[in-house]
């Protein structure tokens, strides 16, 4: 852990195939609660925040998107490639943010 907050969750992968297409897990509601709460102490630009996020083993820093209400955690596809990760996978994600 990075000394501040950490949460873990499990969701599904999903497939954004906007203008810029992109793999995310949807964090769930409570979770939600918890990163708005401390996103005032760490967010920039847009009400992102910065984590270190993990599928198993596999870790990457990221950041947060808020989206519906909601935040979203972007699966690079390195990320994706190392844990044999597709859309529609149900995937367990640890976060870690420095407050």
């Amino acid at each position: 852990m990075l000394g501040g907050m950490e949460l873990e969750f499990s969701g599904e992968v999903w497939f954004w195939r906007g203008p810029a297409p992109w793999y995310f897990v949807t964090v769930p509601e409570a979770g939600c609660r918890e990163l708005a709460a401390a996103s005032g102490a760490v967010s920039y630009g847009w009400g992102m925040i910065p984590v270190t996020a993990w599928i198993g083993q596999v870790s990457w820093t990221t950041s947060l998107w808020p989206k519906d209400g909601r935040y979203i955690v972007p699966v690079k596809a390195a990320v994706r490639k190392a844990t044999g990760v597709e859309e529609g996978d149900e995937v367990t994600v640890r976060l870690a943010l420095d407050l």
